[in-house]
């Protein structure tokens, strides 16, 4: 075996290259414009939430992040959907840095809150789509709670509310060959659970900061 594919930094360094080649090619494929309105792209502690209507939502909203934070967010996605094949994983595990969550049968052991908290530790932040799947509704479905969980966890991290416009239409629900349409990612200003808020009022109020920076 040859010393270059021994060398560890050299497996660093490729890797990194091939992040930063992916996140670009999402960027130019999706023709995503990333729109930063209510805060800065700062590399702080966060949980980025957005509606969810296409299996390129969570790639290109980790492609749209500047280098520096996009290294530390790490994005939640299906383990069904992300463990399938051979390219999938790869991309999960090496490029994505994805936290791998079972949505249709957790268990005590597989509990996707504590694994997600578990994942951001003291410096990872995280994309998350609080409808728990993909919708074909123009307006997002109902939030599940794992927001308010991780809210009411972790008070700390900064809640960033997401607007994804038109990657339903670059890659339909059903369809592998994406098509070519421009899409935008539009970042609002970040929210926190308030003192004394209950579950139900918070996820409301989540899901309004999301609609809020729809396009019109």
């Amino acid at each position: 075996m040859s010393k270059t594919r021994d060398n560890p930094i050299f497996r660093v360094h490729d890797l990194h290259m091939i992040r930063s080649l992916i996140a670009g090619s999402l960027r130019v494929f999706s023709g995503s414009i990333a729109r930063w309105q209510g805060c800065a792209p700062e590399p702080v502690q966060r949980v980025y939430f957005a509606n969810h209507t296409s299996n390129l939502d969570g790639p290109v909203l980790w492609a749209s992040l500047p280098p520096q934070v996009r290294a530390l967010t790490r994005m939640v996605g299906a383990r069904d959907y992300w463990s399938v094949g051979r390219v999938r994983p790869f991309l999960a595990c090496h490029v994505f840095n994805a936290v791998l969550i079972e949505r249709k049968k957790p268990t005590p052991e597989a509990n996707p809150l504590v694994e997600m908290v578990d994942a951001m530790g003291e410096r990872h932040s995280l994309i998350l789509f609080p409808e728990g799947g993909r919708q074909t509704s123009p307006e997002p479905q109902p939030f599940k709670p794992g927001l308010y969980h991780i809210a009411k966890k972790r008070p700390d991290v900064q809640l960033v509310p997401v607007w994804m416009e038109n990657l339903n239409r670059i890659l339909p629900k059903g369809e592998i060959l994406p098509v070519p349409v421009l899409g935008s990612v539009t970042f609002g200003e970040p929210i926190r659970l308030e003192e004394g808020e209950s579950k139900v009022d918070f996820l409301v109020r989540a899901r309004e900061a999301v609609l809020r920076l729809r396009q019109h």
